[in-house]
């Protein structure tokens, strides 16, 4: 394992981790609100409960490494859902009462670093398919 090797996996389960906990709040602080909230910006509000779907099964694959590059497309959709649909009227670093679209800019970078990236030694998903190789 080199420093890229362990910086790779790092990023990836961290990322799933961030993810894993916005789909969980969403779930915590009653989905209904979420789906309200997407219904208010033209959103949908079935879509709430897909979103936050994605974003707790996809962060749980993210951390263990499983289906990285699909699930990574998945997180880079929503991102930009959220800033053209929520943020981007409320800036980079948003109007003093609501955040800005920093952190979602942020995590659809990394999230197209993993689409672009060359899969992990450090998953589970390698490690699978090196069992099966043998």
């Amino acid at each position: 394992m080199n420093k890229n090797e362990l910086g790779h996996f790092i990023l990836r389960a961290i990322l799933g981790l961030i993810f894993f906990i916005h789909g969980l709040s969403k779930f915590q602080g009653g989905i209904s609100n979420t789906a309200g909230f997407f219904d208010s910006i033209g959103i949908p509000g079935f879509m709430a409960y897909a979103v936050a779907v994605i974003e707790l099964a996809g962060g749980i694959a993210l951390i263990l490494g499983i289906g990285t590059k699909i699930v990574s497309v998945l997180f880079a959709l929503i991102m930009l859902g959220a800033i053209f649909t929520a943020k981007l009227p409320l800036g980079l670093l948003g109007n003093g009462q609501m955040a800005g679209y920093e952190l979602d800019l942020i995590l659809l970078a990394a999230s197209i670093y993993f689409v672009l990236a060359k899969d992990s030694p450090l998953s589970l998903e390698n490690k699978l398919t090196q069992s099966k190789a043998n």
